[in-house]
């Protein structure tokens, strides 16, 4: 946490304490409002100060399930030694203000004592409260990776089958082009295993679609034909990794491998106001979308989709029968590279 975020958290934090002396001070002592407040500063600074480390203490001391009468008892001794503590630097600032040592302030020892000690349980309960908070965004943050991790995971051996499939036909019709499949193929596999980001530059991910493309060639020949649009401003924008290529697989898969006739799929990619859109088209046979499909790979693309950017994201389809089909994936916009 940067440091200036730190100091404004703990302003804020003490600020309705600060006023709450700031009032006691002027109902007992009838003091005008500057005063008191200039009065009431003097106490809070200091128990904010110290308020710092009570944080630390509690983020290094658990609250335990059960709750057991030893923490208490800690907690209790800490207490009095924040009073303690908080009382003395009082008495530093109040000496230093009267340029003599004072040793009695205010309404006197006692009641300082059993203030420090009401201040110690308010800060310290803030304290394990925002703890729980960032346990509870830190297992959130977790879980949403560990659901990341698996969709991602799931895409490669949805991937592999289809990209077997390609060299298996290929094997008794050509086994030379088999043999260069077979090539392709390990290069894209190794890239799509060592790949550990959510997010990479659309050039990045385009670069892994053309070794897809090329394994496919291999497979179909003239019977694919690909359209390839990109705008140049749009080639440092970050899409999810194996997004496009889902999109262009799933191009191949249902609108080119089922015909004989020639296929072609458009691919195009452009920055529109703040979102980045991409659109992949086939001329294929199509499909009717009001009757459900059991395909995997745009459900899990989506559902990374939502992981990632809630409903700042959206993927579109569009079909018909005999009028092929068409995906359209828009997310928010960013021109920064990714680093994980």
């Amino acid at each position: 946490m940067a440091r200036g975020w730190l100091w404004l958290q703990l302003a804020v934090a003490w600020l309705p304490i600060w006023v709450l002396f700031t009032a006691l001070v002027m109902f007992v002592h009838g003091l005008p409002l500057g005063a008191a407040a200039f009065s009431s500063a003097r106490m809070t600074a200091p128990g904010a100060l110290l308020g710092i480390a009570v944080y630390k203490f509690a983020s290094r001391t658990p609250w335990p399930h059960p709750l057991r009468l030893a923490f208490i008892g800690v907690h209790a001794l800490a207490a009095a030694a924040y009073a303690v503590s908080w009382y003395g630097l009082i008495v530093l600032v109040d000496s230093a203000l009267a340029h003599r040592l004072v040793l009695v302030t205010g309404p006197g020892v006692g009641a300082f004592l059993v203030t420090g000690a009401w201040l110690y349980i308010v800060v310290a309960g803030a304290a394990y409260a925002n703890l729980a908070a960032q346990r509870t965004a830190q297992m959130e943050a977790h879980a949403a990776r560990m659901q990341l991790d698996a969709l991602r995971a799931q895409l490669h051996p949805h991937f592999l089958f289809n990209a077997l499939h390609t060299v298996v036909q290929l094997i008794p019709a050509d086994p030379r082009s088999a043999a260069r499949a077979a090539e392709q193929l390990a290069g894209a596999l190794r890239i799509a295993l060592e790949e550990r980001r959510d997010l990479v530059t659309l050039a990045e991910e385009w670069a892994f679609v053309e070794r897809y493309l090329a394994l496919e060639a291999l497979r179909f020949g003239d019977r694919l034909r690909i359209d390839v649009k990109i705008e140049m401003q749009a080639r440092n924008a970050l899409v999810p990794s194996f997004a496009l290529q889902t999109l262009v697989e799933n191009a191949v898969r249902h609108g080119a491998a089922p015909r004989v006739e020639q296929t072609q799929i458009a691919i195009a990619a452009a920055l529109v106001a703040d979102t980045l859109i991409l659109d992949v088209a086939d001329d294929g046979a199509g499909a009717d979308l009001a009757i459900p499909h059991t395909g995997t790979g745009l459900n899990r693309l989506r559902e990374r989709m939502r992981w990632l950017y809630g409903e700042r994201a959206r993927l579109e389809v569009s079909s018909a029968p005999a009028a092929g089909f068409r995906a359209r994936l828009t997310l928010p916009r960013s021109a920064e590279r990714a680093d994980e």
